[in-house]
Order: structure tokens, then sequence, then C-alpha cells
């Protein structure tokens, strides 16, 4: 009796990955926008209608608006919010706070997808550290998008990643759980889901044009959340702070490919 392959994570041509970078990279610049305005004493909304405007002046549409009723163009998640923070102009921001803002965007009928945490003034040690620690996990299952692999190798490589980061700074660091990575492409949310920790070797196989978005999220503490009663915001259970980087990425013979460049 034969074995049957692993189907393979859903792959695009070559012009479909330039259309999804066309896309990612409008994302790319929503989200330098909103760093480079936010300071104290601003809302989330003002980020909100930063990012918007970006967007919709490339000719592009925001494409968390509207999804599944969710009111705004980006998640702005301060400090305990791991995910889905939605802009208000009652979050203000102050000195020393952590903010995780996820951006999407619809080009052409291809989407793009990214998160990025900074810090407004000046972070804490630990903050500055969580953050770095995301970002490293995130590249580490970057690094893993490669033909050949498959699903859960990527999964492992962040796992790894988040190891590795506290290993360098001394601190453990809480891998959020039942949020991870996704499918990506004529829709924002696609099979696979992609769990930010696990054992390599399973799950579909990575060929030449697929794509995921890769997006570790870490706290200083707890894995454990909770969604609150607007039903998208996400906290940590012990109020310890989060941060949530992200891309979307594409395997190609020369390597992993960013989709959603900041530029």
């Amino acid at each position: 009796m034969g074995f049957r392959k692993p189907k393979p994570v859903p792959f695009k041509s070559a012009g479909e990955l330039d259309a999804m970078e066309a896309a990612g990279a409008i994302v790319g610049a929503a989200l330098v926008a909103v760093r480079n305005a936010a300071k104290a004493g601003m809302s989330t909304l003002d980020l909100d209608e930063i990012a918007e405007s970006v967007i919709r002046d490339a000719g592009a549409v925001p494409s968390f608006k509207g999804y599944h009723g969710f009111p705004g163009s980006i998640c702005s998640s301060v400090n305990e919010v791991v995910v889905h923070g939605i802009p208000s102009k009652d979050v203000v921001l102050a000195d020393g706070d952590l903010v995780s803002i996820d951006c999407g965007a619809i080009l052409d009928g291809w989407h793009g997808d990214s998160a990025w945490t900074f810090g407004i003034g000046e972070l804490s040690t630990a903050d500055s550290e969580l953050s770095e620690a995301t970002r490293l996990s995130m590249e580490a299952g970057i690094a893993a998008m490669i033909p050949g692999n498959r699903l859960t190798d990527v999964s492992h490589a962040i796992e790894q990643g988040t190891y590795a980061a506290a290993a360098t700074f001394g601190r453990d660091f809480g891998i959020v759980d039942g949020y991870g990575g996704h499918g990506i492409g004529r829709e924002m949310h696609m099979d696979p889901f992609l769990p930010n920790e696990g054992k390599p070797n399973r799950g579909p196989r990575l060929v030449v044009g697929s794509t995921l978005a890769i997006e570790p999220m870490l706290t200083l503490g707890t894995e454990a959340t909770t969604v609150l009663d607007d039903d998208w915001t996400v906290v940590t259970d012990d109020g310890s702070r989060s941060a949530h980087w992200e891309h979307t990425v594409a395997v190609t013979e020369d390597g992993p490919r960013i989709l959603t460049p900041r530029r």
C-alpha cells in the first residue's frame, strides 16, 4: 500500500505573488505612516484614520473594515491587549505604552496582512525585549519558508525562535495559546492555520508559491487570554504586556519572499 503525499500549502504563480506584494506594500506603507505619527496624546482612532487614508489613497481597500463587523481599518492593541483591539477615541496613547498595529489591504482582489509592535516614547527594558523576541520568532518562522518543508516546520521554527530569544534576554516569554498565522491570497484568512509552536514535519508541504501570514504573539507572562465583551479585544489573563509581529511571506526557489515590505 502506498503512502499519500501531503497536500501542498496553496500556492500562487509568479505574477500572482507580484500582485500580492503590491497589496502588501500598501500595508507596509500604512504601518510606517502610523508608527511615524504615533505619539503620546493621540488616540488609536487617530492612528486608524491615518492607516485608512494611506490605503485608500493608494487605490486599495482596508481589508479589516467591516470584516465580520469589525469597525476599524487597523487592529490597535495596547499593552495587555494581544490582538484585535478596536480603534477608539477613548484609548489615548501615553509614554511607555507598547502598541501593536495589525493592518490589511486589498488591491485588485489580493490581500496583504502585516503587524508591527513599537513603543510610545521610551520603553522599559522588558517591553523592548518582548517586542524584539517576537520579531526574532517571526524571523525564525520566515526562514523556514522553503520548498520541501512542512507547515509545522514553520511552527516549530517560531517556537524555537522564542526559546532562543528567551535564552538571549534571560527571561521567559509566553506563547499565546490558540492564535497563529494562516494562509492568505484572494481571502485574508485561508487554510491552513499556522500554530506558533508544535512538533515539526507535520501538515501540508510548502512548495514554490505557497503563501502564509506568519504572526507570533508573545507575552511577558501568561499564555492564557480572554476575549472582552466587545467580542473582539483579546487581553492577557494576568495583565502582562504582549507583542505581535506579522509578515505575509511566500516560498520561492531563491528563499523566503516577504510580500509586506515596509519602505
